[in-house]
């Protein structure tokens, strides 16, 4: 693909907002998040914009992925001279991103749409491989293939008591004190998953591996490895002598939709 010209007169250019749907296979990349010296999903954006405007354009998402978490429903703002069309933009972008990132849609937004500041909830999935093709390498980086399946009935009875709001410390990897540790969980739901079965969390906020430990936890309550009390108990008293079991693996997190008014 041929770049678009760029236009000299860009930085002195009207622009507008553009709200972008991103696509991405978190298996490649370090993340959401710029990092010196590492491909990351934001970086990548960036350097593409900057390749086609002539100018760094800095790109807001709507929360940070970690390595190996992918995306369905990652929203990203960013602003353009008022010269690109979304179209345009759109076919630029998926010309020349990498393969594992791509712009389902883009669409003209309000000049002060923030991505993360404005969504209301998140939607994540975990998918849990229960089918014997799970392990195949087709399937394995989308996936946390479990040898021995767990009790799912007891799963969903147990992951009940998420709902609302709680303190989820004891689920966090590292805390976030400037904005506390309370969260509200929506909606929590099983589905079928053509390989096994696949964890959905809808809530206002998360803290760090938060739905990790969450699935990590169900998982070994499941597998009979620990009482399913435990949860409710690790709800209860965060900074209490019970932990929580290891996170799941990231290959089987998906962002998949962030919800604005």
């Amino acid at each position: 693909m041929t770049d678009p010209p760029v236009n000299d007169s860009d930085a002195n250019e009207p622009t507008r907002r553009f709200r972008l749907l991103v696509h991405y296979d978190g298996s490649g990349f370090h993340g959401w998040q710029v990092q010196p010296d590492v491909s990351t999903v934001q970086g990548e954006i960036e350097a593409v914009l900057e390749r086609i405007s002539g100018r760094r354009r800095p790109v807001h998402g709507s929360g940070r992925t970690d390595t190996g978490v992918h995306a369905i429903g990652q929203v990203a703002a960013v602003d353009m001279p008022e010269s690109w069309s979304t179209d345009e933009l759109r076919r630029a972008l998926n010309g020349l991103l990498p393969d594992g990132i791509w712009m389902q849609e883009v669409e003209e937004c309000a000049a002060d749409f923030h991505p993360r500041f404005d969504a209301l909830e998140r939607t994540y999935h975990y998918r849990l491989g229960l089918d014997a093709r799970a392990a195949s390498p087709f399937h394995r980086p989308f996936c946390w293939p479990l040898r021995t399946p767990p009790d799912l009935d007891l799963m969903r009875d147990t992951a009940r008591v998420l709902l609302g709001e709680h303190s989820f410390l004891a689920f966090a990897k590292a805390g976030q004190p400037e904005r506390g540790d309370r969260c509200t969980v929506h909606d929590i739901r099983w589905a079928r998953w053509e390989m096994g079965s696949e964890f959905r969390i809808t809530a206002d906020r998360y803290l760090h591996h938060m739905v990790r430990y969450l699935v990590g936890t169900l998982v070994e309550i499941g597998l009979g490895a620990r009482p399913a009390v435990d949860l409710a108990r690790l709800l209860e008293d965060p900074e209490g002598e019970l932990v929580t079991s290891p996170p799941a693996p990231p290959e089987g997190l998906f962002l998949a939709r962030v919800r604005y008014v």
